[in-house]
C-alpha cells in the first residue's frame, strides 16, 4: 500500500546454492511527501540493506535498553533484536534488503554474532571493501533482476571466502529448528539433551553463530507466535493460553517489555497509521 507518494517493489528468491540460510531479496524505490517513522519488532532473521540514496535513521530500542541510536545510513546490517526499534526515513529510500538466518549471516560476515545482537551496524564494518564496490555496481545497474544476479555472486563469494564463519554442525540446526517447532516453550535442559551436548555448550554455541542464548531466542520465537495469532483474530486470552504464557497479564507485560505497548494497542496502530509505510520488517 502507498497512499502517498510512489512505491516500487520487487521480490526474489536467492539462488538455490544459497537457499536456505539467505531467504529473500527486496528490493525498493519509495517517495513520499514528508518523513516516515516505521516501529520494527524482533523476527528472528538477519538484514542487510545496500541502500543507493538517502538514509535510514535507525533509532534505539523500546525501553532504552539492549541497543544504542546510531548516526544515519544509507545501508546497514542487523543481528537479531530481542526489542522494538524505531526506524525513521526522510521521505524516500532506494536500495534492496537481504534477509537471512543468522548462521548464514556468521558465515558471511565472519563474527560472532553475539556482538552484532540488539546492534545496528554499517556493513563495511564486517564485510570490507567488498561491500563498497558492491553497492557501486549495483547502483549502476538499473535492472532488478540484474541486480539480484550481481547479489548471488557477491554472496556466494563473500561466504566461500577465507574470512567466512564455521557452518553450524547439524545438531545446532536441528536445535534451532525445535525452538521453533515448539514455539520457544521448550526448556534449555530439554533442548541440550536433544542435542546430547551440556547446556552451557549449547549456549555457547547459540551465542556465536545466532547472536541470542537459547532462552533469548525462545522470547523471540514466542512473541512472534502470539503475534500470527493476534493478527489473524485470536483474543489476546486464547493467545496467552496456546503460547504458553501463565496469563493474559502475562502476554501483556511481555509485549510492553519487547514492543513498547499491550497487544490492542499494538493491533490498533498497526492496522492504522502504520499500515501506510514502506518500511515493514516484522
Amino acid at each position: 500500500m502507498c497512499p502517498a507518494g510512489t512505491c516500487e517493489r520487487m521480490y526474489a528468491r536467492p539462488h538455490a546454492a544459497l537457499r536456505p540460510g539467505v531467504h529473500s531479496y527486496r528490493g525498493f524505490r519509495v517517495t513520499h511527501g514528508e518523513p516516515r517513522q516505521r516501529l520494527v519488532v524482533p523476527r528472528g532473521t538477519v538484514s542487510l540493506v545496500v541502500g543507493f540514496g538517502p538514509g535510514l535513521e535507525p533509532g534505539g530500542p523500546v525501553g532504552g535498553h539492549g541497543g544504542k541510536a546510531v548516526r544515519p545510513t544509507a545501508s546497514l546490517a542487523t543481528g537479531l533484536h530481542t526489542r522494538a526499534r524505531h526506524f525513521g526515513h526522510r521521505g524516500a529510500l532506494h536500495g534492496i534488503e537481504v534477509t537471512l538466518a543468522p548462521w548464514a549471516a556468521h558465515q558471511l560476515f565472519g563474527v560472532s554474532m553475539n556482538d552484532l545482537a540488539d546492534t545496528v551496524v554499517d556493513p563495511v564494518d564486517v564485510l570490507g571493501r567488498g561491500f563498497q564496490e558492491l553497492t557501486e555496481a549495483l547502483r549502476d545497474t538499473t535492472d532488478w533482476p540484474d541486480r539480484f544476479a550481481l547479489l548471488d555472486s557477491a554472496l556466494a563469494r563473500w561466504t566461500e571466502s577465507a574470512r567466512g564463519g564455521r557452518p553450524p554442525a547439524g545438531e545446532l540446526l536441528e536445535a534451532w529448528d525445535l525452538l521453533v517447532r515448539t514455539g520457544g516453550t521448550i526448556s534449555v535442559r530439554d533442548l541440550a539433551a536433544a542435542t546430547g551436548w551440556s547446556w552451557r555448550h549449547l549456549e555457547t554455541l547459540f551465542r556465536r553463530q545466532f547472536g541470542l542464548t537459547p532462552k533469548r531466542l525462545a522470547r523471540i520465537v514466542r512473541l512472534r507466535r502470539a503475534l500470527r495469532l493476534l493478527t489473524t483474530g485470536s483474543t489476546p486470552a486464547d493467545t496467552a493460553y496456546a503460547c504458553g504464557f501463565s496469563d493474559q497479564a502475562h502476554l501483556t507485560n511481555e509485549f510492553t517489555t519487547l514492543l513498547g505497548m499491550p497487544p490492542r494497542r499494538f493491533l490498533a496502530a498497526r492496522g492504522t497509521a502504520w499500515r501506510s509505510s514502506h518500511w515493514v520488517a516484522g
